[in-house]
């Protein structure tokens, strides 16, 4: 029986993609949220609930980068000219986001500027991946196998709209992480503040599932033609029930709920942007067969991906098992 390689590594980027969203999403949000708490103890807890983790969590990132890279050149070629600026906007945040982490426990005179660094990196990071992906879903154009767009293209209200919601998104993210994961008044605020993120996140998300569809014929076929439309009545009733188990649990006192249902919106609204390009990798340019590598390229790549995703999901997996339960205050970040 022959595999469909192409089909086989989407899959494997598709999932690295998703996994570096929901995974460090939460820490991201974490550093959106930190303007919100101006003590220093309560900024200490905060990054120490995610140190030990959040370096782990970038891996996806680069399983997902370098997969595309290797195994859909074409997409590569493609995707990166037309997202240049939030791409590497992105990366100057990531960038100052982790210097921050280790430079803020150095220096007392100059904390206030790490801290600016973490708050300030972790928004620009989130909001240049929410316009790089508003950028993707509106379509790149393509000519003769080449990006055919200009400069600015990826700089419009959809975008922006686009990465405005997923800075609301991470917040809710990063909110429920520390209702998981911290005690007292900081728990308590983070509980208030994911009220608020929570009805924003799927406020935000009702008004994308109204606009999206109209942006390309595609995906107007996708979300309201058979089968996939029973996907369109689905998806939002599963998006209600996660937002009423966000709410409920942050109403009986419930720590890891609120958690888990926030990324189960994350996982629902990715499963939507799916839907809407199978088969493009580039919407409405390029489909995953046109950009994949050759098939030798993908059956050799694919062996060492084979070792590779395992061990990153088990290492990833005895972290958390690690340091699961509450951050303790008198702990610090060493």
């Amino acid at each position: 029986m022959a595999f469909d390689l192409a089909f086989i590594w989407a899959a494997i980027i598709a999932f690295a993609v998703l996994a570096y969203v929901i995974l460090d999403g939460f820490d991201l949000g974490v550093g959106i949220l930190f303007p919100l708490f101006p003590e220093k103890a309560d900024r200490d807890q905060m990054m120490n609930s995610v140190a030990p983790v959040w370096d782990g969590n970038e891996t996806w990132l680069v399983l997902g980068g370098g997969g595309l890279m290797a195994v859909f050149p074409l997409a590569y070629a493609t995707i990166l000219p037309a997202l240049y600026a939030p791409l590497i906007a992105m990366l100057l945040g990531l960038i100052f986001r982790g210097v921050a982490f280790e430079y803020r426990w150095r220096t007392k005179r100059a904390e206030h500027l790490w801290n600016y660094a973490f708050a300030g990196g972790s928004t620009v990071a989130a909001f240049a991946q929410g316009v790089a992906l508003g950028a993707l879903v509106q379509g790149i154009p393509v000519v003769d196998r080449t990006y055919a767009g200009g400069w600015w293209d990826w700089l419009t209200p959809f975008s922006m709209a686009t990465g405005l919601a997923l800075v609301l998104g991470y917040a809710l993210l990063g909110a429920t992480w520390l209702v998981m994961k911290t005690r007292g008044p900081l728990a308590e605020k983070a509980r208030r503040l994911a009220y608020g993120a929570a009805l924003a996140t799927v406020a935000a998300m009702g008004v994308f599932s109204l606009w999206t569809p109209w942006l390309e014929p595609l995906y107007v076929q996708r979300w309201f033609g058979y089968p996939t439309a029973v996907f369109s009545f689905v998806v939002p009733l599963l998006v209600l029930g996660c937002l009423y188990l966000i709410l409920s649990g942050l109403r009986s006192g419930k720590d890891a709920q609120p958690f888990v249902a926030a990324l189960g919106l994350f996982v629902l609204g990715y499963a939507g942007i799916g839907i809407s390009f199978y088969p493009y990798i580039v919407p409405t340019s390029l489909t995953i067969w046109d950009a994949a590598a050759p098939q030798s390229s993908l059956a050799f790549l694919l062996a060492g991906a084979a070792v590779l995703v395992p061990i990153i999901l088990a290492y990833t997996g005895y972290a958390y098992w690690v340091f699961r339960g509450k951050v303790d205050p008198e702990e610090g970040y060493h």
